[in-house]
């Protein structure tokens, strides 16, 4: 009875120690394994790296193995935002300026990435002093207006901007393993303790321009008045003349219609002279002298004087007194 009871302590002993075994075999398995394996989500880069240099470099996702005593570093492949601080600088008239800017970029060479500027912070601080100095030398090779103007011809801003962009993607691409998707101004002004000089200088600079634009249009209103002027005299001139021919014409016409009227009556057309005539001279109060054979004369004293020569214009003669 001791000796079967020692034997199945002893078989027990040996299947715990068994399992033990098997547990940890399948516990250092899954270490080893952790460590040779590992994975590349869609939206990484990864590489290997033996004691701090790339051995293996992965840009696409799934299952890799490495080396146990290798190391593994990811980057984010996805587009990054970086809004430089505002920094001063000069134009080509020595013109104090503040200006900022808006990198968009993302990692496009992993290896060279690493090598230069290791993590995201690194990077920033590369592509903040590359858009320092092409802002420095765009800014400095170019006139206010180029960036501030209301003419379209003098305003460059968006061209300059661009070959900003151009420049920085190069330096950065060639540098670090950054590809730079774009860059735009974000703010231009000037500094706090220059704005009220500057200001008034613009605010002349606009007096002295709308004082040109002012004396340019009196020039052109005086030149369309003078063209008015001139073009009322033509017209005025031809009208009169055709008011002077029209007139003309119709005297012609009424003296045609006169003489062709009076032909027709003599003796009334005298008569309508006569009254006319005592019109004219002959007002209120008027003390008149006639001689015996004046018409008006004949006229009042005989209402036929005019009708057939007048015969009883001898009769009237006759019978006025003689000196």
């Amino acid at each position: 009875m001791v000796r079967s009871r020692d034997n199945s302590a002893v078989s027990h002993r040996w299947r715990y120690r068994r399992a033990l075994a098997v547990v940890a075999a399948i516990g250092l398995v899954a270490a080893i394994a952790s460590l040779c394996f590992f994975t590349v989500d869609s939206a990484d880069y990864a590489i290997v790296t033996d004691f701090g240099k790339p051995t293996q470099v992965i840009t696409a996702p799934g299952l890799r193995f490495k080396h146990p005593l290798q190391s593994v570093r990811t980057f984010d492949r996805r587009l990054f935002v970086y809004a430089s601080p505002p920094s001063e600088f000069l134009t080509i008239e020595k013109t104090p300026v503040v200006a900022s800017g808006t990198i968009l970029w993302r990692v496009a060479d992993p290896k060279r990435y690493f090598e230069t500027v290791i993590d995201r912070r690194g990077a920033e601080s590369r592509l903040g002093d590359i858009l320092s100095a092409e802002f420095g030398a765009a800014i400095g090779s170019n006139r206010l207006v180029a960036f501030v103007s209301t003419d379209a011809a003098a305003y460059r801003a968006d061209a300059i901007v661009a070959g900003i962009a151009r420049r920085c993607g190069a330096v950065a691409q060639r540098d670090y393993g950054i590809e730079v998707v774009d860059v735009q101004l974000r703010g231009f002004d000037f500094p706090k303790q220059n704005r009220l000089r500057l200001y008034a200088r613009m605010k002349s600079e606009r007096g002295r321009i709308s004082m040109l634009y002012r004396s340019e249009g009196e020039e052109e209103g005086l030149k369309v008045r003078a063209a008015a002027e001139e073009q009322k005299a033509r017209i005025l001139g031809k009208a009169i003349e055709l008011a002077q021919r029209r007139r003309g014409e119709g005297d012609g016409e009424a003296a045609r219609i006169y003489a062709n009227a009076l032909s027709r009556a003599p003796e009334f057309y005298a008569f309508l002279r006569t009254m006319e005539s005592s019109r004219t001279f002959a007002r209120k109060s008027t003390t008149m002298v006639l001689p015996a054979d004046s018409p008006l004369f004949g006229v009042l004293f005989d209402s036929k004087y005019f009708n057939g020569g007048a015969p009883g214009s001898d009769g009237i003669r006759g019978e006025l007194p003689r000196k």
